[in-house]
């Protein structure tokens, strides 16, 4: 299988760097500076493997969990995937269940 073919339904490219890229305006966060993506580059599902983040559906989400838990980040991750309506894989430790019951909860 190459590269740019899905594995799993995951594209092999599914987290692209944006500091990487070269992207204007995009760079490692400084104090105070409020871009929206700077988080991924300090995500450790960014240094793993995507598949574990985008399960089949009735697959386990145990090991994304589990890599999210002690990532530096989960928090801005979070509140990304709550902001964008994210409707697909682990973001900041939760299901696109747990994230749809926790919008409910909050508003």
């Amino acid at each position: 299988m190459t590269g740019s073919q899905y594995r799993s339904g995951v594209p092999d490219n599914w987290f692209v760097d944006p500091v990487q890229l070269g992207v204007p305006g995009v760079r490692r966060p400084l104090e105070g500076d409020g871009n929206t993506l700077s988080w991924q580059t300090d995500a450790l599902c960014a240094q793993t493997d995507p598949e574990a983040f985008f399960p089949e559906k009735g697959g386990s989400t145990r090991d994304a969990k589990r890599i999210c838990t002690t990532c530096d980040v989960r928090g801005e991750c979070l509140e990304y995937a709550l902001q964008n309506d994210e409707r697909f894989g682990i973001w900041g430790g939760l299901s696109e269940r747990e994230r749809r019951k926790l919008k409910r909860r909050a508003g």
